[in-house]
């Protein structure tokens, strides 16, 4: 018999809410706490089922936008961009719930500062004088309130999805927790070096049989890699970061391969372009 939703406490007064393979850490600050967590527990009883139950057509390239979820809605929202690439639904899932979860938070409610940390995908909430710091791959991540970015999601090879690239992690701040989430996904698998002999790669489908991702192949081993390899492979990730920065898809990017590490944000993203 599969388990419901479980709700538990976590050190630091924080809320940890578990579905299945969704699985969210959730802080408040200020005397609205309790509040906001009574409505995210709520609105997570029904997060796994409205999901599953628009699973298969999540799993494919966005052919249309007739989706009834919400969770689903914010999905297609965020992959909308992208349709010139391959891209499921499924690339903003998680970005995408951390998003409702913290939507059905507020709706009543105004804290100082929250978040919803879905296995690294954060959406955040934060008044004008708050600000959210993390620990990301090339050191602390901090947003502050006056800033536009509300999401943090990073993505690479190593990670708990599927990659068609090398990045050992990219970090995207956006507007939203999904669109991070996308972009994450996307740049990561730009950063690559196709049929490069130290990098080993297995059909996604063999590694995982419902795989959005089919008979792609994705990286399962990155060898040591040159300098100029590493050089070429994050320089194809800062391109499209640059294209989407320019697009006003994400805030900032960090791009990290083996010894190397480069960012880009809204304000040098015309810089890159030109370089390209």
């Amino acid at each position: 018999m599969s388990m419901g939703p479980v709700a538990s406490r976590l050190p630091g007064d924080r809320l940890h809410l578990q579905h299945g393979p969704i699985d969210l850490i959730i802080g408040v600050e200020g005397p609205e706490r309790e509040a906001c967590y009574r409505a995210a527990a709520q609105r997570f009883e029904t997060v796994l089922t409205g999901l599953v139950a628009e699973l298969p057509a999540l799993r494919t390239p966005l052919t249309d936008d007739s989706f009834r979820g919400p969770i689903a809605q914010r999905m297609v929202r965020a992959v909308a961009p992208y349709q010139q690439v391959f891209v499921t639904p499924m690339a903003a899932v998680a970005g995408a719930v951390a998003d409702e979860v913290l939507a059905a938070m507020l709706r009543d409610h105004s804290p100082a500062k929250a978040y919803v940390n879905n296995g690294g995908d954060i959406a955040l909430h934060l008044a004008p004088q708050s600000h959210f710091s993390v620990l990301g791959p090339a050191g602390e991540i901090t947003v502050r309130g006056t800033d536009t970015a509300r999401g943090i999601a990073t993505s690479g090879w190593q990670g708990r999805s599927h990659s068609l690239g090398i990045a050992d992690a990219v970090t995207v701040l956006a507007r939203t927790a999904a669109a991070a989430d996308v972009a994450a996904t996307l740049i990561a698998n730009a950063i690559d070096l196709p049929e490069h002999p130290t990098v080993i790669r297995e059909p996604a489908q063999m590694l995982s049989s419902d795989s959005d991702l089919g008979d792609r192949l994705v990286t399962t081993y990155v060898g040591v890699l040159t300098k100029a390899d590493i050089t070429k492979a994050l320089n194809a990730g800062r391109r499209l970061a640059a294209q989407c920065a320019k697009r006003g898809l994400i805030e900032s990017a960090v791009l990290c391969l083996q010894s190397q590490i480069t960012t880009l944000d809204n304000t040098d993203a015309l810089g890159a372009l030109a370089h390209a």
